[in-house]
């Protein structure tokens, strides 16, 4: 619980003066949280999906800095090593950082979900990139055709955006 906190701490810390990015990853992981208390996952699964949850998008500001995008693309080659170091200062075990330097890495890569803790992670950011976005209608119905699998995510994503009731 400690190592969460810090990890949360040091990310707000990363992000100094970024609020949209510092909601976006609480935001997130709350979905994050939720999703897989309501799926019953297994305490180690949900240490790697919180984790994962809280540094998914720490590749941000490098791609920003050396590309001049924020592109999925960007993030994902430029995530791990940053998710990896703050991980290893805050001395979590080498199987937490591995699986969340996967995610970090492949967070925005839909047709290569391989677990629980990846399928509720894309399912999270989804809940709160449409929010945070300007998506048509259209669009939004297609990720919850296409992108949500577990039945908690469906389940929230319904209240949220009540697409397929329209």
């Amino acid at each position: 619980m400690e190592r969460h906190r810090s990890l949360i701490l040091s990310m707000m810390n990363y992000e100094k003066g970024c609020p949209q990015r510092i909601q976006h990853f609480l935001k997130v992981l709350s979905f994050s949280e939720l999703i897989a208390q309501m799926e019953g996952l297994d305490g180690n699964t949900q240490e790697v999906l919180k984790s994962a949850a809280v540094v998914h998008d720490i590749g941000i500001r490098p791609s920003l800095k050396r590309y001049g995008s924020s592109a999925g693309q960007y993030q994902q080659l430029e995530g791990p090593p940053l998710a990896r170091s703050l991980l290893e200062i805050l001395g979590y075990d080498e199987k937490v950082i591995e699986r969340v330097c996967y995610l970090v890495g492949h967070h925005h890569s839909y047709d290569e979900i391989d677990g629980e803790d990846y399928q509720i992670l894309v399912e999270a950011d989804f809940l709160v990139n449409i929010y945070e976005g300007d998506m048509k209608v259209d669009a939004i119905r297609a990720v919850r055709d296409n992108i949500f699998r577990t039945d908690s995510g469906k389940f929230i994503f319904d209240r949220l955006y009540p697409v397929n009731d329209q």
